[in-house]
């Protein structure tokens, strides 16, 4: 569904497109599937633990919460743990990228940058992500 632009030159016509197996309304159907679901997931997270996401960016959130730690997020109030986002690597589970101390989410959010572009340990992702 993504392709790097190995060769690609401004002008022409993007490689990809000359495939017989390209069909853009797949590709929508499958970025709009992952929005809902990811959506759908955050809110269940509200309702469970009152968090909201500060920043979201396609398929990063970040959340403000006690500790440094993925637990410290999930955690709902009763201390017992959500099951809105679960961690794990298999399709449908989330990961956990990193933590930013809140006064440098605070900064960014005052660049008007999202910080959820910057939450990984390198910093600020690659343009073509």
């Amino acid at each position: 569904m993504r392709e790097r632009p190995r060769g690609h030159k401004p002008g022409e016509r993007w490689a990809a497109l000359e495939r017989p197996t390209w069909d853009p309304l797949m590709r929508a159907l499958v970025i709009d599937t992952a929005t809902v679901n990811l959506h759908r997931k955050l809110r269940k997270m509200h309702s469970e633990t009152g968090l909201r996401p500060l920043a979201v960016l396609s398929d990063c959130a970040v959340f403000a919460s006690p500790g440094p730690g993925a637990l410290d997020v999930l955690t709902k109030p009763d201390g017992t743990l959500t099951t809105a986002l679960r961690l794990g690597v298999s399709p449908g589970h989330v990961k956990f990228e990193g933590s930013r101390p809140i006064a440098e989410i605070v900064e960014l959010l005052a660049d008007g940058a999202n910080p959820a572009s910057n939450i990984k340990p390198g910093g600020v992702v690659s343009d073509d992500e």
